[in-house]
């Protein structure tokens, strides 16, 4: 999955699935770096991955963070232990939880449960000296490279993008969705920190790059940028419709949040293959899109 010169997309198979997870590899003449490495239960293939180039983990001077979900970032601490002179770039709202983990493992724990060591693997603390704090608006130099970064809330208080302008390519995380093989544009939306109008300013700041490409982490490059983004707010409102109506429905949450994942499963089928769509709920399991939802829609005013 080679981008640009020096630029290659690594397909980290989660759970043995192929397509559901995407890193991102920088080689550049004056270092080596990785955007969202992901998490530990990847870190074999990851490793292997690297060794075909000729890349070990003691090569790498760089971690590029979207955002601290543990499909992005969760083996960081990890690698870390294997090359503490790594320095990790990543939003101030995320640093301390890299840092001391234990309220991410809690928060995360209460989505997955017992699935938790077979999804993530370790979770290990962030040396503090190694973490470089963003806000978003700076320039930075990494890999040989220097990227803009902006911040992207609204599937993350603490996501961050960034931009190449050598190559034309945003590193956007989550913040542009989930498309595999150019099917469905699917709205990433777990809890707790969903925000529909964060999320419609963190796209026209994408757009304001004009990239020739943006890379996604659920699956890869995507080079039609401002009809794959038009796309993805126009899912994320239907999804927000959905969701509203659901509420005013009898039931619990839990039957809500079935009622909504069998809804969105039977669109998803209307647009795409049963291939395509297998690695959709790999990627971002479907109850978790309603119960992120249902906490923003709740949160409005007049809810």
């Amino acid at each position: 999955m080679v981008l640009s010169h020096g630029i290659s997309g690594i397909d980290l198979e989660f759970l043995g699935r192929a397509r559901a997870i995407a890193t991102l590899l920088i080689d550049g003449a004056d270092g080596v770096a990785l955007v969202d490495p992901g998490p530990s239960s990847c870190l074999p293939t990851l490793e292997t991955r690297l060794r075909h180039r000729g890349i070990g983990l003691a090569d790498l001077t760089d971690l590029l963070i979207t955002h601290i979900h543990l499909d992005h970032s969760g083996s960081v601490g990890v690698i870390l232990r294997a090359n503490p002179r790594i320095r990790v770039w990543v939003h101030e709202r995320g640093a301390r939880h890299l840092a001391d983990p234990r309220r991410l493992v809690e928060s995360a724990s209460r989505l997955y449960g017992a699935e938790m060591d077979r999804l993530w693997g370790e979770i290990a603390p962030v040396p503090e000296n190694c973490l470089v704090t963003l806000r978003g608006g700076e320039r930075i130099a990494a890999a040989g490279r220097r990227f803009e970064v902006a911040y992207t809330p609204g599937h993350a208080s603490h996501h961050v993008s960034f931009f190449d302008g050598e190559s034309g390519l945003a590193m956007v995380g989550d913040t542009a969705g989930v498309c595999v093989d150019g099917g469905y544009v699917l709205p990433p939306t777990p809890p707790p920190d969903i925000d529909v109008e964060q999320w419609r300013e963190s796209v026209a700041k994408i757009e304001a790059w004009s990239p020739a490409t943006l890379f996604v982490t659920h699956f890869g490059p995507i080079a039609h940028v401002r009809p794959h983004l038009q796309t993805l707010l126009e899912n994320l409102q239907t999804m927000v419709g959905w969701v509203e109506e659901s509420l005013r429905e009898p039931g619990s949450d839990d039957e809500r949040a079935g009622r909504f994942a069998e809804r969105l499963t039977r669109h998803l089928r209307q647009h795409m293959s049963d291939a395509q769509m297998a690695s959709y709920p790999v990627a971002v399991p479907f109850l978790q899109l309603w119960l992120g939802l249902a906490r923003y829609c709740r949160k409005k005013p007049g809810a």
